[in-house]
């Protein structure tokens, strides 16, 4: 008779994945409301409000159809930022803000915003448009 039988299955390397892109995208909202809280300092308001703007726009440093290098960014600049931002956030104000950002995740999402800034960004878009038209015209 095996004794392995009775140990639980060792976490998958998928799981661990999923767990840590559930604590990076849990981090971002941390952030994002370390920006707002003010015991936090202006210099990391700064620059977490950087890295946050960084990891929700869909504009990239490197864009993604570069083979390889294209998702350097998403898989590596982003979590360095989030884990630079999070080390210098105060202990107490990280805390509540993760504390917040669990509960956040667990209420119903607003679509609205969503849908606002997508035509934000579909103006900016077709704007962009018209002046390159406009000015080739």
């Amino acid at each position: 008779m095996s004794t392995s039988a009775a140990l639980p299955p060792p976490e998958s390397r998928l799981g661990r994945l999923r767990g840590r892109a559930r604590g990076i995208k849990r981090d971002t909202l941390a952030l994002y409301l370390a920006c707002r809280d003010p015991r936090t300092p202006w210099y990391v308001r700064v620059f977490a409000g950087g890295v946050v703007a960084y990891a929700l726009s869909p504009i990239d440093l490197i864009p993604d159809f570069v083979p390889v290098l294209g998702y350097l960014d998403d898989l590596v600049l982003v979590p360095f930022g989030i884990a630079l931002a999070v080390k210098m956030i105060p202990g107490p104000v990280l805390v509540d803000c993760r504390a917040q950002a669990e509960t956040a995740w667990d209420r119903p999402r607003d679509r609205r915003a969503a849908a606002v800034v997508i035509a934000i960004w579909l103006v900016a878009a077709g704007l962009c448009f018209w002046l390159v038209y406009r000015a080739l015209s």
